[in-house]
């Protein structure tokens, strides 16, 4: 949900769903606003109530938590899944992780001979941002990822040890296949290196089993980040999923430590995974929706690119159109490079009424 990243380290990273700074900004009354600014279900999935076991008592990592999220997403089993405290934990705790790992591989006396320029992770300009000031933090150099390009020439720069894949991207809601994803596991995997596909947004597609790496993380080398945030609208449960080899996720787990995930959380998350049919209805929904957002971007000339749960469109006026709207109380996310502008999902007929008058209203308006 974050801009480019020129800066890794200097200034906090920023993020949609900031509504309470807009409201003092504009001054609008916080419960005023159309908070479009994520892409996050707002037709989150109805938890039922939760036992009160589930306050009193310690999670227990045997609860079949990890193997109701390999069935879900299609993992081998639940030896290759890791719950942890939302993706963003594995975000901060990879970087690191994989130096340790990659360290231990080498002998100390090849070591010694080696020159020890800084590991190069290559991360597309225009993604979720927490990623490279992650890897800069733990000694990384970040170099730009230019996919079109990869995928032009069949293969990742040959000088780069690590690369992270946000598939669909966010926000430029672009996929890359899953052979592709693959051919640039293998070409990594043989340097040492390995393969980060973030697919926090997958669930929304009615394809997203047959376009995910889950059903591959036995292979070394490739990480797949999950999270139910997004199309179950589930993101104040703070849960998320790293899958990946049985060895590198022990590593991991040992990193994080006991209790990553809330016993409400995994309640929340567990009834959630189990309820197909809710599922199903949902991605029926979230496509209608989509496709009316698309349609009502492009009614005003504007060029969407889409998921189920956002829409991206370049525009040179975006800060402007970003303003204008937030003066009528929609609160949207902005990029700077390219000037840019992303929608989510209105949550109720009035909400849609109200973005639609407000946009008509900001593509008219000066700036």
């Amino acid at each position: 949900m974050s801009e480019a990243h020129p800066d890794t380290t200097a200034h906090a990273i920023a993020h949609g769903g900031n509504l309470r700074e807009a409201a003092r900004r504009y001054g609008i009354a916080w419960d005023a606003w159309i908070d479009l600014s994520t892409g996050i279900n707002p037709h989150g999935y109805p938890v039922p109530p939760v036992p009160a076991a589930a306050w009193r008592r310690l999670p227990e990592d045997d609860d079949g938590f990890a193997a109701c999220a390999a069935r879900y997403y299609g993992a081998p089993d639940a030896r290759h899944v890791l719950p942890v405290a939302g993706s963003q934990a594995a975000i901060r705790a990879l970087p690191a992780l994989l130096s340790t790992l990659l360290s231990a591989q080498v002998s100390p006396q090849l070591s010694e001979r080696l020159p020890t320029p800084a590991a190069r992770v290559a991360i597309a300009p225009l993604t979720y941002g927490e990623y490279a000031p992650a890897f800069a933090q733990a000694g990384y150099a970040v170099v730009p990822l230019d996919i079109e390009s990869a995928q032009a020439q069949n293969g990742l720069p040959a000088d780069v040890l690590h690369a992270v894949v946000v598939n669909p991207n966010n926000p430029t809601a672009s996929r890359v296949g899953r052979e592709t994803l693959l051919r640039w596991h293998a070409q990594l995997a043989g340097r040492g290196g390995t393969l980060i596909v973030d697919e926090a947004f997958a669930d929304a597609f009615v394809d997203s089993r047959a376009a995910s790496l889950a059903d591959e993380t036995h292979r070394a080398g490739l990480v797949v980040l999950r999270s139910p945030g997004k199309f179950f609208g589930l993101a104040g449960a703070r849960c998320g999923f790293a899958l990946a080899a049985p060895a590198l996720l022990a590593a991991l787990c040992a990193r994080l430590g006991a209790w990553t995930v809330s016993g409400p959380a995994r309640h929340a998350v567990t009834h959630a995974f189990e309820d197909t049919a809710w599922q199903a209805a949902m991605r029926e929904r979230l496509a209608g929706d989509s496709a009316r957002l698309a349609a009502l971007l492009a009614s005003h000339g504007l060029a969407p690119r889409a998921t189920p749960l956002f829409a991206w469109i370049v525009h040179a006026r975006a800060a402007a159109l970003q303003d204008a709207l937030a003066a009528r109380a929609v609160w949207t996310r902005r990029f700077a490079s390219p000037a840019s502008l992303r929608f989510g999902l209105p949550a109720s007929e009035d909400e849609w009424r109200r973005f639609e008058t407000a946009l008509e209203q900001a593509m008219q308006a000066p700036g």
